[in-house]
């Protein structure tokens, strides 16, 4: 089997403008969520989400980005970071053999702001100021387009599109493309930006959105018995995979491997979870023998955990389903109690995450828990919690509406580096 390495990683999300201010986050126990300010919040039911840290325009060219949808911009940011990581450049200074190099940015809605704004403008002024890169800015590829554009990528652009689920999807897509021989390296992750008054109100119309606009920096409480459900949060994360034997010819260093991935389908329903959480063990099943690794290897579970009633516990008994006993040595933490729910890039910001938890031997707490979920099957890190010496191995779930479940395991095989060298 074809080992697959981390090489690069590049984030730009509600904690940090970088992958390191990101981490140095999570570890921290920053809070990424805030009262929305702009006007058009004044009315909603929900009145704060978690922007990115910094503004995008901040960190690209304007001009260039006036022609990009605000997912593409923050895809951009992280992506030609976590490039630069990886010791690669761009046009003469790209070493990579273009034939053999391919991007999978996913994102679950795409670029929803731009179609918002432009039909303002065409409702308000009229047809002919509609911006004639509407459509280019607006399509769910853009993202992916963009960065193959800009690092040369020819063996493959995708954009996997599963809700939640997307950009844990794209880099399972990215590991089957190298190990069916059609890269040798690949940028992957996924991008989300949608913190906009439509999908927001859409959102807490199905009630799925926490209300707690009294206290919108504890909103985000998975496995608390007081959750309420989700909070929105915008961001991009990308990481540069590439096969062993690419990296080191080339010298590279080395974050952890990307052991395997899992995918499953629940077929129960277009919004709800299967209670019985069935896919989501068989995802996290899948993604073990993928990785040729057993339960018993895993020590962390970075869980999709949104603070939802029903999705925090259903997952909890998932996990302890899928590794059984060893479940027992696995300390299990939601990131997302921090940054708010990225949608289609949740899932790489995350295993980002759970690879930093095992690259540092520390895992992030989950913050805002005051009272723990009685009887979870699982153990749930509520402050910072050190890992064991030795091998480690993480597991990273993503679930998304339409019943789309992604796991994916990482480990510190083969590892050179830490983030902050």
């Amino acid at each position: 089997m074809t080992d697959i390495v981390i090489t690069g990683i590049g984030a730009f999300t509600p904690l940090g403008a970088d992958a390191p201010t990101t981490w140095e986050g999570l570890l921290a126990g920053r809070n990424g969520v805030a009262p929305l300010t702009e006007d058009w919040a004044a009315d909603l039911p929900v009145r704060f989400a978690a922007h990115t840290a910094a503004d995008p325009l901040e960190h690209l060219d304007r001009v260039a980005a006036r022609r990009l949808d605000r997912s593409a911009q923050l895809a951009l940011i992280a992506g030609l970071e976590a490039w630069r990581d990886a010791g690669l450049g761009l046009g003469d200074d790209n070493p990579v053999d273009h034939e053999r190099l391919g991007v999978t940015c996913a994102s679950g809605i795409g670029g929803l702001q731009t179609t918002l704004f432009q039909w303002d403008i065409q409702k308000e002024k009229g047809p002919r100021r509609v911006s004639p890169f509407t459509v280019p800015m607006l399509m769910a590829n853009a993202p992916a387009a963009n960065l193959g554009l800009r690092i040369g990528a020819r063996a493959g652009v995708h954009t996997p599109v599963s809700a939640c689920a997307s950009s844990n999807e794209a880099i399972a897509l990215a590991v089957d493309m190298m190990r069916l021989g059609r890269a040798d390296i690949v940028l992957a992750g996924g991008t989300e930006a949608v913190i906009h008054a439509l999908p927001i109100n859409a959102f807490a119309q199905m009630n799925a959105l926490s209300r707690r606009n009294d206290d919108p920096q504890h909103a985000s409480r998975p496995w608390d018995v007081d959750r309420d459900g989700f909070v929105l949060g915008e961001g991009a994360c990308l990481l540069v995979l590439e096969t062993l034997e690419h990296a080191t010819a080339r010298g590279a260093h080395i974050y952890g491997t990307l052991a395997g991935a899992g995918i499953s389908a629940d077929s129960y329903d277009i919004v709800q979870p299967d209670p019985s959480g069935h896919g989501q063990s068989s995802a996290m099943e899948r993604a073990l023998r993928n990785s040729g690794l057993s339960a018993s290897d895993i020590r962390h579970v970075n869980a999709h955990g949104t603070s939802t009633p029903a999705g925090d516990v259903t997952e909890a008994h998932s996990i302890r389903r899928a590794l059984g006993d060893a479940a027992d040595q696995v300390i299990v933490t939601s990131t997302k109690s921090m940054t708010g729910h990225l949608l289609g890039g949740a899932g790489s910001l995350e295993t980002f995450a759970a690879l930093m938890a095992i690259n540092s031997r520390q895992v992030p707490a989950t913050i805002n828990i005051e009272n723990l979920e009685p009887d979870l099957p699982i153990d749930v890190a509520t402050t910072v919690r050190d890992l064991p010496d030795g091998d480690l191995a993480a597991i990273n779930n993503s679930f998304g509406f339409g019943g789309h479940n992604v796991a994916v395991v990482v480990s510190n095989a083969h590892q050179s580096r830490g983030l902050a060298s």
